[in-house]
């Protein structure tokens, strides 16, 4: 916010901003509104391995356990036996 307010809805707080928006949509604010463009680079991506059900289940219970996602207990299991093999 500059100067302390908000340049669409002049709201000098986040209630007053919040009030402003549920009374209003982005079309009542268009014309202020000014085009932007940016780049987004995701680093990971996604792969699917399959894995047998009980180990699945043991590797759950463990997860929970460690208070982390089944994911991330994987990723860092893997990481480890594939740094620890060189």
């Amino acid at each position: 916010m500059k100067d302390g307010r908000s340049s669409v809805s002049n709201a000098s707080s986040y209630q007053e901003m919040a009030d402003y928006w549920d009374e209003h949509d982005l079309d009542d604010a268009w014309d202020p509104a000014r085009e932007v463009s940016f780049e987004v680079d995701i680093d990971s991506e996604r792969l699917y391995y399959s894995l047998d059900r009980q180990l699945s289940k043991q590797m759950s219970e463990e997860a929970r356990r460690r208070g982390v996602s089944s994911g991330t207990l994987l990723n860092l299991w893997v990481q480890e036996k594939l740094l620890g093999s060189h």
